[in-house]
């Protein structure tokens, strides 16, 4: 009788548990979603990010929270929501991109943009950094390739 109890529930968390908890499992979604809150946390603490942008950037997270949360509701996250839920996620790794390079700094953290002096923020280290960093990247954008297609290759 022991033996058949133990069978018994076994079969249950098994047969009926696990398969509930596949369908509304999404770790790809948390993964990630912790991964945005860190850039976020990231350009804020290195002054790419404004109080105000990040507040915005957060909310946006929260959103696609919520959208999770509703896909989970009624126990399943059918593949239409979790389409959607990518889609939020991609739209709101490209906001946050956009606002950590869109020049706009709090390097000194004092809850105001930095003014910029003579092309330069005066308290952001890391912005010459990343400024050098595209300026090498734009060079080499902007080179003519050595050959192409349908051109007949120079003589050596």
């Amino acid at each position: 009788m022991l033996k058949i109890k133990a069978v018994l529930t076994a079969l249950l968390v098994s047969g009926f548990g696990l398969p509930a908890l596949a369908q509304t499992a999404t770790p790809g979604v948390d993964q990630r979603q912790i991964i945005q809150e860190k850039r976020i946390e990231q350009g804020t603490q290195s002054g790419a990010l404004t109080p105000k942008e990040a507040t915005k950037l957060e909310k946006g997270q929260e959103h696609v929270q919520k959208l999770e949360d509703r896909a989970k509701a009624d126990g399943k996250v059918m593949p239409l929501e979790r389409r959607r839920l990518h889609h939020a996620q991609d739209v709101q790794s490209k906001r946050i991109h956009r606002e950590k390079h869109d020049h706009q700094h709090d390097c000194d953290h004092d809850g105001k943009r930095d003014h910029k002096m003579k092309g330069k923020h005066r308290a952001c280290k890391t912005h010459d950094k990343h400024h050098a960093h595209d300026e090498l990247h734009k060079s080499h954008e902007h080179q003519a390739p050595m050959w192409q297609p349908g051109i007949k290759a120079p003589a050596r």
